[in-house]
C-alpha cells in the first residue's frame, strides 16, 4: 500500500511516500520538494560477521544524469565513480544518522540515495538526509530516530528556510542543520564573517523546522512502518571486565603522565598485550574483547578527570591551546609555502598560482560552472606513525579539504582585482587532533607568502565536549584522544570579525543551544589567541608575486571587437600567442586574459591586441607593413588585421613606373591615413608621411 505525508517546509512541501518504489528493500522511501525525487532504501545484513566488533555502516549517494535531462560525458556515456559532491553529501547523510544506532548493534547497513529528478532551483543535499532518516524510520531497524534536516540562508538581515542556488548565491551564511525532536546533532556551512550569536539564531530557527519534518517521518512510521526487529546484541564479556578494571585500571591512570602521543600509545598498547598474555587462559573465548574494555575503561579514566579536576589527557586546562609554530616560505620554487605546527599536528600548505584557462570546469544537476579556488587536503598513513593504503583520494580527505576551502573561500580577493586560479594543497606531515583546522592556518600563511591579496588571516581551531547527566566540560583545541573519548568535535574557523566555516558532529542524541553558546564563546578565546600567533609571523601578503608565478593581467575591449582578436578559424589570436610567447583567454563580455611567467612577452601581447582595437584615425601617421603588391599599388596593414590601399601615385612624390621599383613585401613603411570610405575602406599616402 502506497502511503504519502506531507510537511510544509518554507514555500515548498516536502511528500514522503513509501510502499510504491522498491518494495524488496527494508526501508524504501521517495522524497520530492519541487521538482526534486530521491529515493532512499535502507537494507540491512540477517547476521553479523564473525568477529565484527564495529558498526558497519554505508552511505552511498548518487546523482543520477538524466535526472537533469543529461547524457554523461565522456568516452563511457554512464555515470562512474562518485564526484566530489557526490561524496560530500554522502557524508552528510552518514553523520546525523550513524549516532542514533544502539552501541550494541552490528549488522551491516546499506543506505543507497539516487537523485531520480532534479529542478536546478533548490537543493538536493539535505533532502537525502530526510530520505535516509525516513527509509530508517519505517525498516524495523533499531533506528533511535528520526532526524530531520534544512539548510538556513540569510539575505538582507531575514532567516531562509531552504534557499534556492540563486539565494544562496546571495546569502551571508550557508548552513546545514541536522538534528532530533530534541536537539542538534550535526551543522555543516560556511558564511561571510557572521558573528557568534548569529550562528546560534540561524540553528535556533533550524531547529523549529526540523521539528516539524521528525513529526511527518514519526507519522509515516506509524502508519507504514515494520515491526523493530529482533537482533542478537554484541554483549561483552563482565567477568573479563570486572578481572581488567581490578588488574591494570591503576596502570591505566598513570597514562596521565605521558603526555606525547606515541608514547601513550605505545604504553597503552603494553597494557593491552600485557592483559591479553595473562588472561587468555582465564578467558580463552572472550579475551578478544580485552583491547576494546581497556579502551572503555581508559575512557572513564579520561572523561573523568576532566570532570572532576579540569585536566586533559595531556596535562591542560580546559581551555588551553597547544604551542604553536609556523614558517613561511619553505619551498624555494612554490608560489608560496608555510608549515603550521600546533603540538603533534603539522600541515604544510602550498600555494599555486594558475590562469584562467586552469580553473576547473564543474558539471553536475545543478548546471555548469567555473572554480577558481580549490583546497586539495593529503592525509599519508606517516602523518599518524603508521603503514596503509598510499594515493587515491579517500571520503575524509574530500570531506576535509572541503571544510578548509569554504574556511578561506570567503578571504579570497575579487577575481577583477586578482584574476588568478589558485590551488590550496595541504599535506597533514603529523596528526594528533585537527588536521582540517591546521590546514585552514597553513593555507592562509601560505597564500600571504604567495602574495595573495586575502582580506584577512584566517584560523581554525576543534572544540570537543565531554557530559555526563548534567555535567559537562567544553574542550578547546582537542587531541585525537579526546576526539575519540569525547561526544563532539565541533569546528569552527573565522577571521578577527567573524565565523567563516564550521562543522559540528554529535555522538550523543543531541546538545543544547546553551551548551554550543559557550562552545562558540570559548571557540572565539582560542581562534583569537591562535590569529595573534600567525599575525605575528605574517600578518599581510608579500608586495611582489614569486618570480615563478605567472603574470596576469586583464584589459577589457569592446566585445564587438572581439572577433577581431580571435580572426578566422583563431588565427589572429594564435599569432599573438605565437608570436609573444603569452596566453590569451577570452571571455564574451569583452574581458581579455594575458598571463606569462615573462613580463615583456605578456607587453607585447598587450600591444598587439590593443593595436587590434584600436580605430583607424584619418590623418594619424602608421607605421605599417607591406602586405600585398599589385599593379596600382600595395596594401599596407597599419593595425593587426587592418589594410589600406597605397596607391602607386601617393608612393613618391616623383612619378613611379613601378610599386616594386620602391616597395617589397615585408618592407616597414611610414604612411599617413588620407580617408576612410563608407565602406571602411581605408587610402593611405606615403608622400603624405615622409
Amino acid at each position: 500500500m502506497s502511503v504519502d505525508i506531507d510537511v510544509q517546509v518554507g514555500r515548498e512541501t516536502i511528500r514522503f511516500n513509501t510502499g510504491y518504489l522498491a518494495k524488496q528493500a527494508d526501508g524504501a522511501v521517495a522524497i520530492s520538494y519541487g521538482e526534486i525525487v530521491i529515493l532512499a532504501t535502507a537494507v540491512y545484513s540477517r547476521d553479523v560477521r564473525e568477529g565484527q566488533d564495529f558498526f558497519p555502516l554505508t552511505v552511498d549517494y548518487r546523482e543520477k544524469s538524466y535526472a537533469a535531462g543529461k547524457i554523461p560525458g565522456g568516452f563511457i556515456k554512464r555515470e562512474s565513480r562518485p564526484s566530489d559532491e557526490e561524496v560530500l553529501t554522502s557524508r552528510l547523510t552518514d553523520r546525523p544518522i550513524r549516532p542514533l544506532f544502539p552501541k550494541d548493534f552490528l549488522n551491516e547497513v546499506q543506505i543507497i540515495l539516487y537523485v531520480m529528478s532534479a529542478d536546478g532551483i533548490n537543493q538536493q543535499d539535505i533532502l537525502s538526509i530526510n530520505a535516509a532518516s525516513a527509509a530508517l524510520m519505517i525498516s524495523g531497524m533499531p533506528f533511535n530516530g528520526p532526524v530531520g534536516a534544512v539548510r538556513v540562508g540569510r539575505i538582507n538581515g531575514e532567516w531562509i528556510v531552504n534557499p534556492t542556488y540563486a539565494e544562496s548565491a546571495e546569502s551571508d551564511i550557508d548552513l546545514v542543520v541536522a538534528g532530533t525532536n530534541t536537539g542538534v546533532t550535526m551543522i555543516e556551512g560556511s558564511s561571510k564573517n557572521v558573528s557568534e550569536d548569529d550562528m546560534i539564531n540561524a540553528v535556533e530557527f533550524a531547529h523549529e523546522h526540523i521539528k516539524s519534518i521528525c513529526r511527518a517521518q514519526e507519522e509515516l512510521a506509524q502508519k507504514a512502518g515494520k515491526e523493530r526487529i529482533e537482533y542478537v546484541p554484541h554483549t561483552t564479556d563482565t567477568e573479563l571486565e570486572k578481572e581488567l578494571r581490578s588488574r591494570y585500571f591503576s596502570d591505566l591512570q598513570a597514562l596521565e603522565s605521558l603526555t606525547v602521543k606515541k608514547q601513550r600509545e605505545s604504553a597503552f598498547t603494553a597494557i593491552v598485550e600485557k592483559a591479553k598474555t595473562e588472561l587468555a587462559e582465564q578467558f580463552p573465548d572472550t579475551i578478544g574483547q580485552a583491547g576494546a574494555l581497556i579502551d572503555d575503561l581508559d575512557r572513564e579514566i579520561v572523561r573523568s578527570r576532566i570532570l572532576d579536576k579540569g585536566m586533559r589527557a595531556d596535562g591542560r586546562g580546559l581551555k588551553d591551546i597547544r604551542p604553536i609554530d609556523a614558517m613561511v616560505g619553505l619551498l624555494p620554487r612554490a608560489h608560496g609555502s608555510a608549515v603550521f605546527t600546533r603540538g603533534e599536528t603539522q600541515s604544510l600548505g602550498v600555494t599555486t598560482l594558475g590562469t584562467t584557462g586552469d580553473v576547473q570546469r564543474m558539471d553536475n544537476l545543478a548546471g555548469s560552472s567555473d572554480k577558481r579556488f580549490m583546497l586539495h587536503y593529503h592525509f599519508p598513513p606517516f602523518s599518524v606513525g603508521e603503514t596503509g593504503r598510499h594515493g587515491g583520494v579517500g571520503r575524509r580527505e574530500i570531506g576535509h579539504g572541503m571544510l578548509a576551502e569554504r574556511a578561506l573561500e570567503y578571504v579570497l580577493p575579487d577575481p577583477d582585482d586578482f584574476p588568478y586560479t589558485i590551488r590550496q594543497v595541504s599535506e597533514i606531515f603529523e596528526s594528533n587532533g585537527s588536521s582540517s583546522m591546521a590546514s585552514v592556518c597553513s593555507g592562509s600563511l601560505s597564500m600571504f607568502n604567495a602574495g595573495v591579496p586575502l582580506k584577512s588571516s584566517v584560523a581554525g581551531i576543534a572544540m570537543g565536549l565531554v557530559i555526563e547527566g548534567d555535567r559537562y566540560a567544553v574542550l578547546s583545541d582537542i587531541l585525537g584522544l579526546e576526539d575519540h573519548l569525547g561526544d563532539m568535535d565541533f569546528k569552527v574557523t573565522g577571521t578577527s570579525n567573524g565565523i567563516t566555516a564550521f562543522q559540528l558532529d554529535i555522538k550523543v542524541e543531541g546538545i543544547s543551544l546553551d551548551i554550543m553558546r559557550e562552545a562558540l564563546g570559548q571557540a572565539r578565546e582560542g581562534r583569537m589567541h591562535i590569529l595573534g600567533i600567525m599575525d605575528s609571523i605574517m600578518s599581510a601578503p608579500e608586495k611582489n608575486l614569486s618570480p615563478f608565478a605567472p603574470r596576469i593581467k586583464v584589459i577589457h575591449v569592446n566585445p564587438e571587437k572581439l572577433g577581431e582578436i580571435i580572426g578566422p578559424g583563431g588565427r589572429v589570436v594564435r599569432k599573438i600567442i605565437e608570436e609573444t610567447g603569452a596566453d590569451v583567454n577570452i571571455e564574451d563580455d569583452g574581458s581579455v586574459f594575458l598571463s606569462s611567467v615573462n613580463q615583456e612577452s605578456m607587453d607585447k601581447a598587450e600591444q598587439y591586441i590593443m593595436r587590434i582595437v584600436e580605430d583607424v584615425e584619418v590623418n594619424k601617421i602608421y607605421e605599417g607593413v607591406v602586405k600585398r603588391i599589385t599593379d596600382f599599388g600595395a596594401f599596407v596593414e597599419i593595425l593587426p588585421g587592418k589594410e589600406g590601399l597605397l596607391h602607386i601615385s601617393k608612393i613618391d612624390h616623383k612619378r613611379i613606373n613601378n610599386v616594386t621599383d620602391v616597395l617589397s613585401l615585408g618592407d616597414s613603411v611610414k604612411v599617413k591615413v588620407i580617408k576612410i570610405d563608407n565602406l571602411g575602406r581605408i587610402d593611405l599616402s606615403r608622400k603624405d608621411a615622409i
